[in-house]
């Protein structure tokens, strides 16, 4: 996926998206508080798709700096402005096509990845990547909506909803691949919740060490 194309369908939708309150406070709250667990003063973390980057002004306090990357320079945008507002100078906010980032070995603490990997249209080499850019001990935390729990059919449906530009790229995957993926790549799983039926499937993965 390039990132023209990734930005386009989130482009338009990007000030809706931001006007939008999130569906289940209770369940971000939690996952904000759990994420924290793991985080120092000193820790470098790297988002992937920050959307219009509330979550990492949320951390902002708790690390050192965060980069924080998405397809959609409309959502960035709102993302900036956000910060500024807040005050916030630890985050900076990128324009990536992370399926093709590229990073040296080793470079991050943490990589937070919330509502990102069912978007991609080959997760497992994400989740191979992150193992790489982190340090001995970091941690993967992610939220991916498991549709092939509930909705196994978008299989077939989301690569039609995508070509007439209906739907963004779209993996359908269990939660057990999901976790599969993870354990192949070399994590151990360190956390795992699901809010609910339907609800994404939140994980801390880490690398040993």
């Amino acid at each position: 996926m390039t990132t023209t194309a990734g930005s386009s369908f989130w482009d338009r939708l990007a000030d809706k998206y931001a006007r939008q309150p999130i569906a289940d406070e209770a369940a971000y709250q939690t996952k904000l508080r759990v994420s924290r667990s793991y985080f120092r003063p000193d820790m470098t973390l790297l988002e992937l798709g920050c959307g219009t980057g509330s979550t990492a002004i949320s951390h902002a306090p708790f690390v050192a700096h965060i980069r924080a990357l998405d397809f959609s320079e409309r959502m960035l945008e709102i993302a900036r402005d956000k910060a500024k507002a807040a005050g916030v100078d630890n985050v900076t906010f990128e324009q990536a096509d992370i399926a093709a980032l590229s990073e040296p070995a080793e470079s991050y603490d943490i990589v937070l990845g919330l509502s990102i990997l069912h978007l991609l249209k080959h997760p497992d080499a994400m989740i191979g990547k992150v193992f790489a850019m982190l340090r001995p001990g970091g941690c993967f935390i992610t939220s991916t909506a498991c549709l092939g729990d509930t909705m196994a059919a978008l299989k077939f449906i989301a690569p039609l909803g995508r070509a007439v530009g209906l739907l963004p790229q779209l993996s359908v995957m269990s939660s057990a691949q999901l976790l599969d993926k993870f354990t192949s790549a070399g994590f151990t799983i360190a956390h795992q919740w699901l809010p609910g039926r339907g609800k994404a499937l939140f994980v801390v993965a880490r690398k040993p060490g």
